[in-house]
């Protein structure tokens, strides 16, 4: 029989990342207006989420569009990966490390350069996954359905073996339309059972 896997997002789902108001308030820090932030700096957030430009370039350019000096974008990136970083979901992390002696695993991630090193520091995703896919360093980000197949690809696992969870419904659509097991996470029950079910029957 084909081996299996399950692949995992990372925010929302790995960790726990509720909004902290941080754009609205650095917006007010910086004298923008409501909305502004995301204007100026749209296609940064954009290029990094696919590798295409450095952590010291998203530095520089934020600091020429923010009319802001070094220590000031710092500090504001700081607060940025605090948001984006979250709490660990232990319970589910726990649970996910455990599943590596039943099948495959994976995770693959809308990312940001600087991702990996962050995330592994903190949480030590690459220690428990047999493949880690981040859309920065592919070049490709969720839905597109060449970022699942790629993740497939280096499990040696092809789609309709493969479920994938992820809080994000566009995200869940796009693994469905290659053939994976679309699950949408809730809550750590809801995801674990729907998980246990399809392990059952694959």
């Amino acid at each position: 029989m084909t081996e299996r896997a399950v692949v995992f997002d990372i925010g929302g789902v790995l960790e726990i990342t509720p909004p902290l108001g941080t754009t609205a308030r650095w917006e007010a820090e910086f004298g923008l207006r409501p909305g502004e932030m995301v204007e100026r700096a749209a296609d940064i957030w954009a290029d990094g989420a696919v590798g295409a430009i450095t952590l010291d370039e998203v530095h520089r350019r934020l600091g020429e569009r923010l009319n802001a000096d070094d220590a000031r974008v710092a500090a504001f990136l700081d607060d940025v990966w605090t948001e984006y970083l979250g709490t660990p979901n232990t319970e589910l992390i726990e649970y996910f490390r455990a599943l590596r002696a039943r099948c495959r695993t994976g995770i693959v991630s809308n990312s940001f350069v600087g991702a990996r090193e962050r995330e592994q520091e903190r949480y030590g995703f690459a220690d428990l996954t047999d493949v880690l896919v981040y859309s920065h360093e592919v070049g490709l980000s969720k839905p597109d359905p060449r970022i699942y197949l790629l993740a497939c690809a280096r499990l040696e696992v092809p789609p309709e073996r493969t479920l994938f969870l992820d809080d994000v419904p566009a995200a869940v659509d796009g693994a469905r339309a290659v053939g994976m097991r679309g699950v949408r996470y809730e809550t750590n029950a809801q995801a674990v059972a729907e998980i246990e079910a399809w392990l059952k029957t694959t």
